[in-house]
């Protein structure tokens, strides 16, 4: 990711971010004004079957055509853009190291040396890129520097820089999708101490990505293979009808709540009906995934606490899901609003709140293009 994960950009005043899903191809244009920014266009376009397998691209030329018709569609002029991998492709660590190491001897050690002992493949294969964060002291009292590592596989980042090179667009910035969704609600995150931790929970087509954030930066993150499709997956059955990538149902969907029991179990409430019960029972699961993923990572860790889970994805505003996952975890739970957090002006009819959640990472990301080093 050196040359292609870090940031290229000056300060623009205006920029494009682009997010590549198995399910759609989010656009956001924002522009910056005296006071904030502007959504200056926004466009959401399906994906058909087939460019995506396994959540990875299939078909380069295909996507970029449909980039290309969004882009046309939507009257944006770009020649730079952002855009940003699913966290299941990346591996994102904090490394502790020797705080007397110098700029280009941190560079060479990172590089050369601590990130092959993080990465699940050979280190010839990935793009890695890193951040230095700051200086602490560790519990032998000897000072450190804390670095966050990124990586993916190289495959993956040539897969994307082809796809837009296709489209005829230029990438100056290629992120993950939970940094550009910090960047969204970072003001938000500030308003939490350094031994407050807040789960983000991004319920994407087919998986969910959970972040853990302690003072604005990811300390853990894990994929659970649920998301939108299987929802509607599991709704489409109990109405004995076939399976389809189009999640439309779940936009006038409402989880039932209980009656306050943190242990009720779908099968609890008489009066729901079959299909509702079969979404219930996929949303159980994956609260249960999330509960454990929490535990976990508290079970690693001293004196912090998770306070608040943050929903995003375009799962993330179903209806009454902040308050089913409530009850379940015992723990404050939101959506988040990236309209609201960056005071955009949006056309309501056009970007419904339901459909908010859903935005952060294109918004993350053309905030990152409209000022370099957000």
């Amino acid at each position: 990711m050196i040359d292609r994960l870090k940031s290229l950009l000056t300060k623009r005043g205006c920029g494009v971010g682009i997010e590549l899903a198995p399910e759609r191809i989010n656009i956001a244009q924002l522009k910056k004004q005296r006071q904030g920014y502007k959504l200056a266009a926004f466009s959401s376009t399906p994906v058909p079957e087939g460019l995506f397998q396994d959540g990875q691209i299939a078909d380069p030329p295909a996507l970029a055509e449909l980039i290309q018709k969004a882009l046309t569609e939507t009257k944006i002029k770009a020649q730079w853009v952002a855009t940003a991998v699913p966290g299941r492709e990346s591996i994102v660590r904090l490394i502790p190291l020797p705080a007397e190491l110098n700029d280009q001897e941190l560079r060479e050690m990172v590089l050369n040396h601590e990130a092959g002992l993080y990465l699940p493949y050979p280190r010839e294969e990935a793009d890695v890129d890193y951040q230095k964060l700051g200086y602490f002291v560790d519990e032998d009292g000897i000072e450190k520097v804390q670095v966050l590592l990124v990586a993916t596989r190289k495959q993956v980042t040539d897969t994307y820089m082809d796809t837009f090179q296709h489209a005829g667009l230029k990438v100056n910035v290629i992120e993950i999708n939970s940094f550009a969704l910090i960047r969204t609600i970072r003001e938000q995150l500030r308003t939490y101490s350094t031994n407050e931790g807040v789960a983000l929970v991004d319920v994407q087509f087919d998986n969910t990505e959970i972040a853990i954030i302690v003072d604005g930066v990811p300390q853990f993150s894990r994929t659970i293979p649920i998301g939108t499709y299987q929802m509607q997956s599991a709704l489409l059955r109990s109405m004995n009808l076939p399976a389809s990538r189009d999640t439309q149902m779940l936009e006038s969907f409402n989880l039932p709540l209980a009656s306050g029991d943190d242990d009720d179990e779908p099968e609890d409430m008489p009066d729901v009906d079959s299909g509702t019960l079969a979404v219930m029972r996929v949303l159980a699961e994956l609260a249960d995934e999330l509960r454990r993923s929490i535990d976990f990572y508290l079970s690693q860790s001293e004196n912090l606490e998770v306070v608040q889970v943050l929903l995003c994805g375009p799962g993330g505003g179903l209806g009454n899901l902040s308050e089913f996952f409530q009850q379940k975890l015992n723990i404050p739970t939101a959506p988040i609003d990236p309209v609201a957090s960056l005071s955009l002006e949006v056309d309501e009819e056009k970007i419904t709140p339901m459909q908010r959640p859903g935005l952060g990472t294109a918004i993350g990301l053309g905030l990152r293009g409209a000022w370099g080093n957000v």
